[in-house]
C-alpha cells in the first residue's frame, strides 16, 4: 500500500470499528449481561498476541470458556467442548465473541482486515516467509477467515495471510468485509479442525 492508501486504510478502521461501538453498544452491554448471569469469572478475556513488527499487545474478547480453563490450551474442536459455556458457545458460533476487538482496532493494535493475531511464541517460529504477516496490523477478520476459518489447516491460513499481505488494498479489504459482514463465518467453520 501507499501511505496514501495505508492512511486511508487506518482512517477506516477509526470510522468504522468506533462507529459500530457507538451504534453496537446495546448488543455489547447485552452480551456482558448475559455471561455475567451465567456465573462467576471475567466478562472479558484478555490475551497477549503478536502485532505488527512482532509488538506484543493485549486482545479483547468476550469470554466464552469457563474459569479456569488453559488461555493457551489446545482450541475447542467442537461445540460439546466441555470447557465452553452455554453462552460461550452461541458467541464463538456466530463470532460475536470477537466484538471487544472493536476496541483494539481504534487503539490502533488492530486494523478490521488483516491476518488474525497468533501467539508470541507461535509467531517466534516463522520461517522468513512467515513474517512477512508481521508487517501489518493484525485484523478481526481477513481473508483466511473469509475462505474457511477452522476448515483451513494452520499452516495454508499462514500462507493465505502472506498472499494477503503481498495483494493488499482498499479493494481487497473492503471485499473481506463484505463477505465477512453479509455472509459470516458459519457455525461448521466456527471451531478449528486441524
Amino acid at each position: 500500500m501507499s501511505p496514501v492508501q495505508a492512511a486511508v486504510k487506518r482512517a477506516m478502521d477509526v470510522v468504522l470499528a468506533g462507529g459500530a461501538l457507538a451504534v453496537g453498544w446495546p448488543v455489547l452491554l447485552g452480551i456482558a449481561l448475559a455471561i455475567r448471569r451465567e456465573g462467576p469469572g471475567p466478562i472479558l478475556f484478555r490475551q497477549e498476541r503478536a502485532g505488527r513488527r512482532m509488538e506484543p499487545f493485549t486482545m479483547l474478547k468476550f469470554r466464552t470458556m469457563r474459569p479456569g480453563a488453559d488461555p493457551y490450551g489446545v482450541s475447542p474442536r467442537s461445540a460439546q467442548d466441555p470447557r465452553l459455556t452455554r453462552v460461550g458457545r452461541w458467541l464463538r458460533e456466530t463470532s460475536l465473541d470477537e466484538l471487544p476487538q472493536l476496541w483494539n482496532v481504534v487503539k490502533g493494535d488492530m486494523s478490521l482486515v488483516g491476518p488474525r493475531p497468533l501467539y508470541i511464541s507461535q509467531a517466534r517460529e516463522f520461517t522468513e516467509r512467515q513474517r512477512r504477516r508481521l508487517e501489518v496490523r493484525p485484523g478481526v477478520t481477513g481473508l483466511a477467515q473469509v475462505q474457511g476459518r477452522g476448515e483451513v489447516p494452520h499452516e495454508e491460513k499462514i500462507e493465505i495471510d502472506v498472499q494477503y499481505v503481498e495483494q493488499m488494498s482498499l479493494g481487497l479489504d473492503l471485499r473481506i468485509l463484505w463477505r465477512t459482514v453479509f455472509r459470516g463465518f458459519g457455525r461448521d467453520s466456527a471451531y478449528q479442525q486441524w
